[in-house]
């Protein structure tokens, strides 16, 4: 199996995949990403090049192709796989509906599902003739990029033009998408399709740091109500029968705006930050089992739903300001809650760019929904990273 990719979120995938016996082959440009370590074998290629990862995978022969935390990734697998004539994956002008935030946008608006209002645009020109339709505040994106990068939220046409240029530059495909800015509590709702019906689903609530476009903490149970989950099941279903989806993950991030689910994002693929450890930890459901399995193209009739046990959180350590990392302290207050991490940080690790910058990731249990929720928004003082 060529897992197409090879960073730390990765890992349980990688495990996941030995467990089923195959010999796991990883890739990607960096040589030095913990996920490598844990794999059978490693090749030097980027992941987000279509070809590339063809002649890869015809040169290594192999039988299964899995993405990676990534959507360049799920790109990649689903063109090989295509091309290749291996099962689990989903067409690849499939997969780009999916995965690029304007054809995503362009199919939501035209069979009625909740989605921002968006136009796409290919030339700065085009977007600065066109984007007086649309009412301020707008958030402007490239279509092809996750966790902020290029991303700017704009109030008025004196800042439209800084934040086409960037987020122009930041796109592979050169495509970006100017939408409407939608408030509301922010959440994630992970499933698992099968023959095109949701047989599992985890929902969760999204906490931000310093960067507002990045998730660095997600709880659960979410906050939301069960006909909220109800309307999200439903949504995915027509979705998954729209474009014929495969058996496997379809994982949303959206705003609950009022009593609507506004869909911002769907990818499938497994998400990041070792999400797939919180789903574990609170569910018992091990999520990476049948993501592999479901991308190999075995037999996932075994899964069923599960709801958490108790209340929990997945936390991605962040610096507040820039410098040399002198030490990350736990306050005594959560040392109790505390039932896994896995850090990577060192001492003397210069860190320039706090927005994106993480150095270990924590799940925590806790005993109540109040308790879960204050001390998920205050984490980042309970793990305070120590910089001179």
């Amino acid at each position: 199996m060529l897992i197409a990719g090879g960073g730390y979120a990765d890992i349980p995938l990688i495990l996941s995949a030995k467990k089923l016996g195959y010999h796991v082959i990883t890739t990607g440009n960096r040589p030095d990403e913990l996920g490598h370590l844990y794999s059978d074998e490693y090749h030097q290629a980027d992941f987000s090049d279509i070809e590339v990862m063809l002649t890869l995978s015809e040169q290594l022969n192999i039988s299964a192709v899995c993405a990676c935390c990534n959507d360049f990734s799920a790109l990649s697998s689903a063109y090989v796989a295509e091309n290749l004539g291996l099962p689990g994956h989903d067409l690849y002008e499939t997969a780009k509906i999916i995965h690029h935030k304007d054809l995503y946008r362009k199919f939501a608006l035209k069979h009625g599902i909740s989605s921002p209002i968006a136009m796409g645009f290919t030339g700065i020109k085009e977007a600065l003739n066109h984007i007086e339709s649309l009412s301020f505040p707008l958030i402007i994106k490239p279509v092809d990029l996750t966790g902020g990068k290029g991303v700017s939220t704009i109030n008025d046409l004196q800042q439209v033009k800084p934040a086409l240029n960037k987020a122009f530059l930041a796109s592979h495909a050169k495509r970006i998408v100017v939408e409407e800015f939608i408030t509301g509590s922010r959440h994630g709702f992970s499933a698992f399709l099968h023959n095109g019906r949701i047989i599992f689903f985890f929902s969760d609530n999204e906490h931000y740091f310093k960067n507002p476009y990045l998730v660095s903490a997600a709880s659960t149970p979410s906050i939301v109500s069960s006909s909220i989950e109800k309307k999200l099941c439903l949504k995915s279903e027509k979705i998954a029968s729209l474009l014929s989806l495969k058996t496997g993950i379809f994982h949303i991030q959206y705003i609950l705006r009022k009593e609507e689910p506004v869909i911002i994002e769907i990818c499938r693929r497994a998400p990041g930050d070792l999400y797939v450890k919180l789903v574990e930890h609170a569910t018992g459901v091990l999520y990476s089992d049948w993501i592999v399995k479901s991308s190999a193209g075995l037999d996932c009739n075994g899964l069923s739903h599960a709801e958490p046990k108790g209340f929990f959180t997945r936390h991605c350590v962040m610096s507040a300001k820039p410098g040399r990392i002198k030490n990350i302290i736990f306050d005594y207050s959560i040392e109790k809650n505390i039932i896994e991490q896995f850090m990577w940080w060192k001492k003397g690790n210069y860190i320039s760019d706090v927005m994106t910058s993480k150095f270990g990731i924590v799940f925590l249990k806790f005993d109540s929904m109040e308790e879960m929720l204050t001390k998920t928004e205050q984490m980042q003082e309970f793990i305070h990273v120590e910089v001179e």
